[in-house]
């Protein structure tokens, strides 16, 4: 009376022949990242700025790729031996300990539910606050050495990896945690041995996001209140109408953020080897 269907037809998917992987390989081959598309996109955006800073033809609004290419070779030494050294050191310092406090925060969050509700809504409105405000509160308060800008930056960075991580440990499936309990684990060898493994992509997503975060943090505190680093000499070549050397620093800081964001990305798909099809 009732035809026996397999898993396949139960929910409506034509059985495939097994021998038959062409599909699959197709699959993985668009899954695969196409660096070729990101040269070409590259290059579209670059040479739109050459052309549209060519029409306009004010060199101290927009210059050209080529004029900041220029720039940045010519104040290499300045750049590269006094002011990136700065903001890499507030950047490193301000993002080290955004992940001792955000992992700490999704920890927190994650395995007690009172604090949960305690902090979270504290976590989110911290980032209602705006930058540009409470940066010069922290030089009047912390004066105009490294610790106001470290603050700017750990305000800007802390956020994605307390979120991203508490969402990651929150996501462990039921079936697991009680499979686990089934074999007699505690609660503790659930967390390092479930919860920890199921967060770690979300902890290296965290931190893909929280470097640009951080330099953007570093860069904005140097401008508001700095002495040395590559928003105070931007900031610095505004007064005197040198687009191209304002455009340097920038340019310096997008580089090395895509660098960064590469060597994470290469640590992630080395370790994080169960969510990626071989």
């Amino acid at each position: 009376m009732y035809k026996k269907m397999n898993d396949s037809e139960g929910f409506g998917f034509r059985k495939r022949p097994a021998g038959n992987s062409r599909l699959m390989k197709e699959y993985r081959r668009e899954a695969k990242p196409n660096s070729g598309l990101a040269v070409v996109v590259g290059l579209v955006i670059i040479l739109a700025w050459q052309g549209i800073a060519m029409v306009l033809a004010k060199p101290y609004i927009l210059p050209t790729p080529i004029q900041v290419i220029i720039r940045m070779w010519e104040l290499r030494k300045q750049l590269l031996t006094v002011h990136l050294p700065a903001t890499l050191g507030i950047t490193s310092i301000g993002l080290g300990i955004s992940i001792i406090l955000g992992l700490f925060l999704a920890i927190m969050m994650a395995e007690f539910p009172t604090w949960e509700r305690a902090l979270y809504p504290l976590v989110v409105s911290s980032q209602t606050i705006p930058t540009t405000a409470i940066a010069p509160l922290f030089v009047l308060w912390f004066g105009y050495g490294i610790w106001s800008k470290v603050l700017v930056t750990i305000l800007m960075t802390f956020f994605p990896i307390a979120i991203n991580v508490h969402n990651g440990l929150k996501g462990v499936k039921r079936e697991h945690i009680e499979l686990f309990l089934t074999y007699g684990a505690t609660r503790w060898q659930i967390f390092w041995k479930l919860r920890v493994w199921i967060a770690l992509p979300h902890f290296l997503a965290a931190i893909k996001m929280a470097i640009p975060l951080s330099l953007i943090g570093a860069a904005i505190a140097e401008w508001l209140g700095g002495q040395a680093g590559l928003g105070y000499f931007s900031k610095r070549m505004i007064t005197q109408l040198d687009g191209a050397a304002v455009f340097a620093p920038i340019v310096l800081l997008s580089v090395v953020a895509i660098i960064c964001v590469s060597v994470i990305g290469g640590i992630e798909r080395r370790v994080i080897t169960w969510t990626q099809d071989r």
